[in-house]
């Protein structure tokens, strides 16, 4: 087979870039459209409905309280709405009695802070409060403004306020499909691993490995995924129901990412027994195959919006049988058999056990 070159590689780089940029973009077209209407609302408030001529900090104090993350947003918004409103008050104040200039501007960015942190304020209260005090004083000093733009502060930090408890269902439902996605992945190593059990390729063995190894970014995901459902349900008074599944459901992003690890270990140990050409009993691969199965049902599960509660008694089932199997003398093959008991605890814990139920539920492996 020709081996690809530079251009290739360059190419394949380029669309899996690309690939991720597009579902990067995916998972933020909400926040986006949501800063968007946010900052034209704002922008209409102040100028259609309270007459202001150019309300510039309006939507900038808008945008700037959303962001694109739901992490402590009602926090966030309050904060830059408070850090805006000081900075632009103060600056407003001082520019009409001591107008603008650099020992102006350095008077007013240290009482903007001082503000701030007398506020009691966070990093983010205090940053906005100086840099919207030195836009007042340095791009738009206009006196006759004063305290129109501190009205336009407040009133985008209201609209983001509001704003930011309107939040869509997906990132709820985000965590579960994630979890599936990682499971779906453990079925399919658990399955390659079985093929290559069976016949022993060394080859395959070692793409699967590869394979396995470039899972990592899977939990990464999970987690983020976790994390942002729990920032919605926090942030959003109309989804507080869904906090305790949200919880649980970040309970199973450890077990996950122990099983996913302990796959890829059954894996590299697959990978092993084969390239050294040591022989692995086909019962071991039909096991791996039950188990794949029943990783494969906990996977569907977890998509339907359910608890992998039903994957329990396939998994034990599995288990059982890891108790009865032939052993061999061939240390590669035995390191197989242990390690495939070790994911199988794994995946009970993602089924609902604790960890000493999921060890006490497998039988002493066979003598």
């Amino acid at each position: 087979m020709e081996e690809a070159g530079p251009l290739d590689r360059a190419w394949d780089r380029g669309r899996t870039s690309v690939r991720a940029r597009l579902r990067r973009w995916r998972s933020k077209w909400w926040q986006i459209g949501q800063c968007a209407v946010a900052a034209g609302a704002a922008w209409f408030v102040a100028a259609d409905l309270f007459g202001h001529p150019t309300p510039f900090f309006a939507p900038v104090a808008a945008v700037v309280a959303l962001g694109t993350s739901y992490g402590q947003r009602i926090r966030r918004v309050i904060e830059v709405t408070v850090g805006v409103a000081v900075g632009v008050f103060l600056a407003d104040l001082l520019v009409v009695w001591l107008g603008s200039g650099a020992w102006q501007i350095a008077l007013i960015v240290a009482l903007s802070m001082t503000a701030a942190i007398l506020l009691d304020g966070g990093p983010l209260l205090v940053t906005q409060a100086a840099v919207q005090s030195i836009v007042v004083a340095s791009l738009v000093p206009d006196p006759g403004a004063a305290f129109t733009r501190w009205t336009d502060a407040v009133i985008g930090g209201t609209v983001a306020l509001l704003a930011a408890t309107v939040v869509p269902a997906a990132p709820l439902r985000r965590p579960r499909e994630q979890a599936s996605v990682v499971m779906r992945k453990i079925a399919g190593l658990l399955r390659a691993a079985a093929d290559v059990m069976a016949d022993g390729e060394a080859e395959a063995a070692l793409d699967l490995l590869a394979d396995a190894r470039s899972t990592d970014y899977l939990i990464r995901e999970l987690q983020a995924a976790a994390d942002e459902g729990l920032d919605v349900v926090t942030s959003s008074p109309f989804r507080v129901r869904h906090r305790d599944d949200l919880r649980k459901m970040s309970e199973l992003v450890d077990p996950l990412d122990r099983a996913l690890r302990s796959t890829r270990v059954l894996v590299r140990q697959t990978a092993v027994a084969a390239y050294h050409r040591r022989p692995v009993p086909q019962s071991y691969a039909r096991l791996t195959r039950d188990l794949a199965d029943a990783a494969e049902l906990a996977a569907a599960e977890l998509a339907a919006d359910r608890m992998a509660v039903a994957a329990r008694l396939p998994l034990l089932t599995v288990g059982e049988a890891t108790g009865r199997v032939e052993r061999t003398d061939v240390l590669a093959s035995e390191a197989v058999l242990a390690q495939l008991r070790s994911v199988i605890v794994d995946l009970l814990m993602v089924s609902g056990l604790e960890q000493l139920e999921s060890t006490d539920a497998l039988p002493p492996p066979p003598r």
